[in-house]
């Protein structure tokens, strides 16, 4: 298994999917999700970690079989609705992000490049490569951005 394809997995195994529990928080009001697998004898580790709601800013580290992080992704996310609670952010956001992998087209780091559900219409593009990449994601109700959010990441190396 590759970075990729673990990261499809273990990001339908955290934040997007709506039954999976929140893991224990690793920093002051920080909310973390934690996914793990060993693939061919190799321990692979997901950690999402984010602060906020409506705003919020987080990271998200791959390790495989050490405690030194190989990818990485930052990220900081904007409700520009403020009617607009993080319940309802989430019913528009997490269906969208379950996708993930599924849009060959875009780099599987949040959802598929276009997505509609329940009137609203999230959106994702990104430049680069899994090794180094930028991208916007977007949801519109209505065709009026709501939300928005910016990540940035790569590959980590000393």
């Amino acid at each position: 298994m590759n970075i990729k394809d673990f990261l499809i997995k273990a990001k339908t195994e955290t934040y997007a999917n709506v039954s999976v529990p929140k893991s224990e928080s690793s920093r002051a009001g920080s909310s973390d999700y934690h996914y793990e697998e060993v693939i061919n004898g190799k321990k692979y580790v997901y950690h999402d970690t984010y602060f906020g709601g409506t705003k919020f800013a987080g990271e998200e580290v791959v390790y495989i079989d050490s405690d030194v992080p190989v990818w990485g992704m930052n990220y900081y996310g904007n409700t520009i609705d403020e009617n607009l609670s993080e319940d309802v952010m989430d019913k528009a956001l997490r269906p969208a992000l379950m996708e993930v992998g599924k849009d060959d087209s875009v780099l599987p780091v949040r959802g598929p490049r276009n997505y509609k559900n329940e009137g609203y219409e999230y959106s994702f593009s990104v430049n680069g490569d899994l090794e180094d990449f930028e991208g916007v994601e977007e949801i519109k109700k209505d065709d009026i951005v709501i939300y928005r959010l910016k990540c940035h990441g790569g590959i980590i190396k000393k």
